[in-house]
């Protein structure tokens, strides 16, 4: 994933539903709710603004605005903690509810009341350190601006005591009082036992980290509590019961993690995949490609394979580029008898597939965690996928070669000339986003930039599909997906940190620098990891955790950085879209509307197909470092 849906796999979190009638709770949290998006959407405008700006100033009039990357950082913080009030407004952080989804409704609901609890516990431990640390960063003067860097940092206990506030509005409204207390009880009396447990819990020393990063994490994760949250509880708790570190350091980390200026690509580029799709340019290029393909045996499904390549390289976000081809393709596809089993099978899939395209949201993670060029993954992606997309195509030809082909026309050149007109211009904005980034026009963030302004231009010039009513509702959108992005980096920088303090990321690289087999055996070893690590955390939160662990390992092993990325990042797409646990797999169910019995059983072809391609990928290092 490098991105999440929240239906099936992943529900909202904290999903809990108000008495009949709303009430005056309910009214008061809706007002609130309204007051915090409103400022949140302008803040991703004028991210957009400021660093379009910056770009045309140091291009065009070779004049670089000094000021404008540290104008961007300071508002990306804001919009990083507004965009997670808003994602925890609406319910829709991320979390896993594989195992809270089989409860029966009452226990179910009593689930989501915990992760309420729980989310609001750690925020409730952390307030106070966030003021601390606001106030610590007052001694500190920005270098372009000259102002105070409490600026910047107040970010931060602005966002936890919103959030604080809307967890503490949700458990009053809702209808059951008992099951309320009752969720709240359970969490406290967890954490007390923690707190009592305390003098037995320092002498066990790095056995503290089973206990508290995989133990306390699997419990958080598998009860449904948002995953943020679950590795906040995680390092918090191991920080304050089992070290003398001050709780103030946590937050620095929290901090250091979601101010990484890349990362500012995440909502830019999220923005731009909603866009896209809401100027029709997706819908133009789906069609080019019908009018090629529609016509030979398993058209559409090679169709829905390149389509789901190009718009990749667009929106970086998987949600918006299976919301983007789904829609345009599947009732064709069903209309040509077509099962809906497989089309969402093949879908999940072409997610897997396109993990690696540019400007994929991993690719720019692992680029801020590990200090990768995001230049040399942009150019190292493109094969790889090309490698699974023709894996992918030959079990759709084995598949589809006896499809009766008898009532279907095909296209003529003409059609094909007029639909490729149509889409030229959607079909130029990969290249031209690519081209921005490898000729050095614009940086990794600034680039989304042009590509958010070439498509405003191309929708109200070219299209003349450009619905303004629209706007405010994606710029929500966008700031409540990547605040939940956002936070969990930011609260699993804080678990890598404390995993490299205790040493453990030394006792990590002598194993695995030791496994018998070299560098092979290193790649295959992180081939299963990261499709564990996949479907249980997703993409990011497992990059941010374990790439630093683990990129200079790979170095040290002599694998190359770049190769390494494409394999880890192809098994983590695997994960993430291979049922039961990979929520990819859920999402893309719900954006198909498809029940997720209906593909399971067609999916395992197509990820073996995958793990194939993945394979071939591994062995063959020139498929990704050929062209750097």
């Amino acid at each position: 994933m490098n991105d999440v849906g929240t239906s099936h796999g992943t529900a909202a979190a904290g999903e809990v539903h108000a008495s009949p009638g709303g009430g005056l709770i309910a009214r008061v949290e809706a007002l609130l709710g309204r007051l915090v998006e409103i400022p949140t959407a302008l803040l991703v405008v004028a991210e957009i603004i400021i660093l379009f700006a910056g770009v045309v100033s140091r291009y065009g009039f070779h004049r670089p605005l000094i000021w404008s990357d540290e104008l961007a950082s300071i508002l990306f913080l804001w919009l990083a903690m507004f965009g997670a009030v808003v994602a925890f407004r609406r319910a829709e952080h991320m979390r896993m509810t594989a195992a809270v989804a089989r409860c029966e409704p009452r226990l179910r609901a009593f689930f989501d009341l915990v992760g309420v609890a729980a989310a609001l516990a750690f925020l409730l431990m952390v307030v106070g350190p966030s003021f601390e640390y606001a106030y610590e960063e007052s001694f500190i003067t920005t270098p372009a601006l000259e102002i105070s860097n409490s600026w910047r940092a107040a970010a931060l206990p602005t966002g936890i005591v919103a959030m604080i506030i809307f967890a503490l509005l949700r458990l009053a409204r809702h209808p059951e009082r008992r099951l309320v207390l009752l969720a709240v009880a359970t969490v406290a009396a967890i954490a007390a036992a923690f707190w009592l447990a305390q003098p037995m819990l320092r002498p066990l020393g790095n056995l503290n980290l089973v206990i508290f990063f995989v133990g306390v994490v699997g419990l958080c994760v598998f009860a449904g509590v948002p995953i943020a949250f679950a590795f906040g509880l995680s390092i918090f708790g191991y920080l304050i019961l089992t070290t003398r570190t001050p709780p103030l350091v946590l937050v620095g980390r929290m901090d250091e993690g979601m101010s990484h200026l890349i990362l500012l690509s995440v909502p830019l580029f999220v923005f731009l995949g909603l866009l896209i799709e809401m100027t029709g340019m997706a819908r133009a290029m789906v069609n080019f490609l019908a009018s090629l393909l529609g016509h030979v045996r398993g058209g559409l499904n090679y169709v829905l394979v390149g389509a789901m390549y190009l718009v990749s390289g667009i929106s970086g976000a998987k949600a918006a580029d299976m919301a983007a081809v789904a829609p345009v393709l599947f009732p064709e596809m069903k209309a040509r008898g077509a099962r809906p089993g497989d089309l969402v099978a093949l879908l999940a899939a072409t997610g897997a597939q396109t993990e690696t395209i540019p400007p994929s949201l991993v690719l720019i993670t692992i680029g801020s965690v590990t200090g990768v060029s995001i230049a040399a993954l942009f150019t190292g992606g493109l094969l790889p996928a090309l490698v699974l997309a023709a894996t992918l195509s030959a079990l759709v030809w084995w598949r589809y070669r006896h499809e009766d082909m008898s009532g279907v026309t095909r296209a003529s050149s003409r059609q094909i000339l007029r639909a490729f007109i149509i889409a030229l211009p959607a079909l130029a904005l990969p290249f031209v986003i690519r081209a921005a980034v490898v000729e050095g026009i614009a940086t990794a963030t600034e680039v989304s930039t042009i590509g958010i302004v070439f498509a405003v231009f191309a929708g109200l010039l070219i299209y003349r599909q450009f619905d303004w009513s629209r706007l405010m509702p994606m710029l929500i959108e966008t700031a409540s997906l990547s605040g939940a992005i956002l936070l969990i980096i930011g609260t699993a920088t804080g678990m890598a940190w404390g995993l490299t303090q205790s040493g453990f990321s030394r006792s990590l690289a002598a194993a695995m620098t030791g496994l018998p087999g070299g560098p092979a055996a290193f790649i295959a070893v992180s081939i299963v990891a990261f499709m564990i690590l996949g479907s249980v955390l997703e993409g990011i939160p497992a990059i941010v955790l374990f790439g630093p662990l683990l990129f200079p390992i790979a170095r040290a092993v002599g694998v190359h950085e770049v190769h390494y990325a494409m394999v880890v990042i192809l098994a983590m797409g695997i994960g993430l879209f291979a049922p039961p646990f990979g929520v990819g797999y859920y999402a893309a169910c719900a954006i198909g509307r498809v029940d997720p019995a209906e593909g399971i059983r067609p999916i395992w072809g197509y990820l073996l197909a995958l793990l194939i391609g993945l394979i071939i990928v591994a062995a063959v290092p020139w498929i990704s470092i050929g062209f750097l």
